[in-house]
């Protein structure tokens, strides 16, 4: 979908909202065209779609906030927002943000919804293609995720640029 409209629907009603809608056409929707055309077909196309979605948001939120560390960490606002995210700043410096998801409501909510299985396609999945919108040149490293069992996240940036 492309539009000149812009996308302010996280900044208004946050992501855990907007995750939740989202889970809760796209559930379905996913069943029905996995029952038509496979289920792996279709989360496969989910996946990558919505990875291409990231990435743009990453690139918009850059655009308008700047693509530094403390920029980054501004933008986590949007997805902390109203306790969705519980975080502990490890490091931040112009060239290193760490930091671990101590609680992820993001998780709660799809099991609660039943689709735990979709969590990762859904949200977790976004997190390497946004940063890659958001400044080209920085990485992620994160070994485990709540949504895969593990007790925290371990989010590991690195702006230096470095190949």
């Amino acid at each position: 979908m492309t539009t000149d409209l812009p996308d302010t629907i996280t900044q208004t009603i946050g992501v855990l909202t907007r995750r939740e809608t989202e889970a809760r056409i796209l559930a379905p929707v996913i069943d029905a065209l996995g029952k038509e055309f496979g289920r792996e077909a279709v989360v496969n196309t989910v996946r990558d779609v919505i990875i291409g979605l990231a990435r743009d948001q990453g690139a918009s939120l850059a655009a308008e906030y700047g693509n530094g560390t403390d920029a980054f960490l501004e933008t986590l606002a949007f997805w902390t927002q109203g306790g969705a995210l519980e975080i502990e700043v490890l490091a931040n410096s112009d060239t290193k943000l760490d930091f671990n998801v101590n609680r992820c409501r993001y998780a709660e909510m799809y099991r609660a919804l039943g689709v735990a299985d979709l969590g990762a396609v859904l949200s977790c999945n976004r997190d390497y293609a946004m940063v890659e919108g958001f400044n080209p040149k920085a990485k992620l490293t994160r070994d485990q995720t709540i949504m895969g069992g593990a007790a925290c996240c371990t989010f590991r940036y690195d702006f230096s640029g470095q190949d």
